[in-house]
């Protein structure tokens, strides 16, 4: 395997307060070195005027295969993750079948490693089938390899079956990541409830519907010990009650999305099914909130909910096109152009949500860190590079991005994933 050496970037690694311009060195798939000046390396790879950063982990991913592969297969998800600057995914049980047995873990490692792109760690169900019915055979997923446990998109609506959940997720000390939401005030609904769907006459998913499902999974979380971890937080009243759990000392955390922190319900003025996504987009106060939350660090991760679909499922009418974005390819564009280049948050404290958090909840030696004898992922960033959007530059399967022709700053240019370099942009 190569010896590559990193020199003259501004490298960035919250979980060491390292923030300042050096070389590392890179060896045999791991960190070998910071500070290394002359170490007769087969490659040297200028980062002048770049970050260098723990390579990025994507914590909510849905992959579709197996099942859906018409719109996503490990191979093209994989490849939209280099090129989106991700060297790392958590892939969810959204799959057709889901992901609830040792077998099906199996299958998602191997075909991860028969993409050879970036890591892929499985998220497994929580119950079988992602039916809420029964919980499915933890330990066993654990033992396959199962870093944390989700129905997601199905969320686990049996109270008495999450309360066991967080008990038999003890014994490994494993997360719950659970979407929030409480289907009977959803029923129906296309968009964010609110003024803007009254006036477009369309039926609304009302904030209420993630609120109730945030609280209850706290009550449960905290009377256990167990540790959840909430979806793709969207709403002002979800953040100030995980806000108000975290100062009680509750095992929570959260994630946010680029589109959640970026855009409002005023976009289905369009009738786009672009902008159809769940959670919905929420109101500007909303919008607020999630950029407040990640300021003050009520918000942990930024997560991108890819969720690809095919062109004419989107094209149907609103209310029957599917919810979801595609997002991997664009996140990191859009955290630079919306919370860096604002102020909102600085460079530290961008990879502190990208990297080295996510793989701490997950609880995973190795990743989200440039610590000597970690991982030889990183990511190296150009903080000024302009580019716009556009389906042809897209590795994924599916276009459904609502980012299509916007011009966003800060790009992944070198990506490398256990010492082999996978993707080098001029």
């Amino acid at each position: 395997m190569a010896t590559l050496l990193l020199t003259n970037g501004r490298v960035i690694d919250p979980s060491q307060n390292l923030d300042r311009v050096t070389n590392i060195l890179l060896r045999d798939g791991k960190v070998a070195g910071i500070d290394v000046h002359d170490a007769g390396a087969d490659e040297v790879i200028d980062c002048s005027g770049k970050i260098v950063s723990p390579g990025l982990f994507e914590m909510l991913l849905l992959l579709r295969e197996p099942g859906r592969v018409v719109v996503e297969r490990f191979a093209s998800g994989t490849a939209a993750a280099i090129n989106g600057g991700f060297t790392s995914v958590a892939c969810i049980p959204n799959t057709e079948p889901p992901i609830d047995t040792q077998a099906t873990v199996e299958f998602i490692q191997q075909q991860a490693a028969r993409a050879d792109n970036c890591h892929v760690f499985v998220v497994a169900c929580v119950s079988k089938n992602r039916e809420g019915k029964e919980l499915a055979e933890l330990g066993q997923l654990v033992n396959a390899g199962a870093v944390a446990f989700s129905d997601d998109g199905a969320p686990v609506y049996n109270a008495e079956l999450m309360r066991r959940a967080f008990e038999y997720c003890l014994m490994w000390d494993k997360p719950i990541l659970n979407h929030a939401e409480v289907r009977e005030l959803t029923v129906g609904g296309v968009m964010h409830e609110g003024q803007v769907s009254m006036l477009l006459g369309l039926p609304g998913m009302p904030a209420a519907a993630e609120d109730v499902m945030v609280g209850r999974d706290i009550v449960l979380a905290e009377s256990t010990g167990g540790r959840i971890h909430i979806m793709h937080v969207s709403t002002a009243g979800s953040i100030e009650i995980i806000k108000r759990a975290k100062k009680r000392g509750v095992r929570v955390t959260t994630e946010v999305c680029p589109h959640h922190f970026t855009l409002s319900d005023e976009c289905l003025r369009s009738f786009d099914s672009n902008f159809k996504m769940s959670p919905p987009l929420r109101s500007q106060a909303d919008v607020e909130a999630c950029i407040a939350g990640l300021k003050d660090g009520t918000i942990e991760v930024i997560c991108t909910d890819h969720a690809p679909h095919a062109a004419e499922k989107k094209m149907q009418e609103l209310d029957l096109a599917p919810f979801g974005i595609t997002g991997l390819e664009t996140c990191l564009g859009l955290v630079v152009t919306y919370l860096v280049e604002p102020g909102h948050l600085d460079w530290p404290q961008v990879i502190e949500k990208m990297t080295t958090n996510p793989a701490r909840i997950l609880a995973l030696r190795g990743k989200g860190t440039l610590a000597v004898g970690a991982d030889a992922d990183v990511t190296v960033i150009d903080p000024q590079a302009r580019w716009t959007v556009t389906a042809e530059g897209m590795r994924s399967k599916s276009k459904n991005s609502p980012y299509i022709g916007h011009t966003l700053t800060g790009r992944a240019t070198t990506v490398i994933v256990g010492g082999r370099v996978k993707l080098r942009l001029a």
